[in-house]
């Protein structure tokens, strides 16, 4: 069988996890968002280009790369309305405040932010703007587009390799995409890295991601016993934070 790919899945998986304006898309496409998660690093791309674009313009106004850093995160965050570090903060104080699955997932659905998702964002922040600095320093402005892109690969291989956790909520909705549109979404990523980074820094930066997926896809089976959209959330600001450090480790 043959994978099914549409050019349109493009704009669907943007209206899932950017606020960017798109055109409008039929209500059918809707039907196929897991399908859309081939393009989730096609997202990661247009992230990358837009946080590369606003390094280059603050770099030619003499900006410091602490600046320049802070303001590309920012960018990241007003562009994807901050629902992967919404969903980060989330996980850490359901699987840190609760003590069964049903009271996590309570937590974790609840509007209002504990202590340990706060910590979590200041830290996870904190790490990313820092090593992001010394990477616009040492290795350059694009440097986010490969991360972007691997970090948005990781949320559709949690998709097929575990079920829901509940029988609501935005994971629910989205549905179980197929395990060759994920491969297609990681093999997209690979190539965007490689030709970005070289294949050693490629390399070393996808065995940290494999090795922080295969912890977090555990930690998420034990706490909860599946997926939501928090945790892929998590994923992605995990899998980022793990090639800003691998990376600044090289350099």
């Amino acid at each position: 069988m043959k994978t099914d790919i549409r050019l349109r899945d493009i704009i669907v998986s943007l209206l899932l996890l950017t606020r960017l304006p798109v055109p409008k898309v039929p209500d059918s496409d809707f039907d196929r968002q897991a399908q859309a998660v081939w393009a989730f690093p096609v997202v990661g791309v247009i992230i990358g280009c837009f946080t590369t674009l606003t390094i280059l313009i603050l770099q030619h106004l003499g900006q410091p790369d602490a600046v320049c850093a802070g303001l590309a995160l920012t960018i990241c965050v007003f562009f994807t309305g901050a629902m992967h570090e919404d969903g980060l903060a989330d996980t850490v104080d359901g699987f840190w405040g609760g003590y069964t699955k049903e009271r996590r997932l309570e937590i974790m659905k609840d509007s209002h932010i504990g202590t340990y998702g706060v910590l979590a964002l200041i830290l996870s922040l904190g790490l990313r703007w820092v090593t992001l600095a010394a990477l616009i320093a040492s290795v350059g402005a694009w440097v986010m587009i490969p991360i972007a892109t691997l970090s948005r690969a990781a949320m559709p291989l949690l998709m097929v390799s575990m079920p829901n956790a509940r029988d609501d909520g935005l994971s629910h909705h989205v549905g179980t995409p197929s395990r060759r549109s994920a491969a297609l979404g990681l093999i997209l990523a690979t190539g965007v890295a490689w030709a970005a980074l070289g294949v050693g820094p490629a390399l070393a930066c996808m065995a940290a991601s494999a090795l922080g997926l295969f912890g977090l896809y555990h930690l998420i089976r034990w706490k909860i016993g599946g997926r939501t959209g928090d945790t892929l959330g998590a994923a992605q600001q995990i899998t980022e934070l793990l090639c800003l450090l691998t990376l600044v480790s090289l350099a």
